[in-house]
């Protein structure tokens, strides 16, 4: 699944004002992270992941690695921010706009 401009706009004003609810430190992008952001996806779809102070990861690398792990789409990277989207498979909470057709 690719996002589009306006279903990416759509999830950074919903993601604004979440709190971050996965952290990478030092380690990096790790299987614990990975699980644990598969989990928080699982529960909320949108999820803010941070990097910490000690983290010697790019964030573009660690954002790329962790949707590559959980199957999830990049939002938004901002700052030390990483907003990660994956819907739910039977349930979705989150609508996203959809594509204009093609006239």
């Amino acid at each position: 699944m690719t996002l589009t401009g306006k279903q990416r706009r759509h999830l950074r004003a919903l993601g604004h004002p979440l709190k971050p609810v996965v952290q990478i430190g030092k380690e990096g992008v790790t299987e614990a992270v990975g699980r644990a952001l598969g989990q928080a996806l699982a529960d909320h779809e949108l999820v803010k992941v941070k990097l910490g102070p000690g983290a010697e990861v790019d964030r573009d690398s660690a954002a790329a690695a962790l949707a590559a792990a959980t199957g999830a789409e990049v939002a938004q990277i901002l700052g030390k921010t990483i907003l990660l989207y994956r819907p739910r498979e039977d349930d979705p909470t989150i609508v996203l706009p959809q594509p204009a057709e093609p006239s």
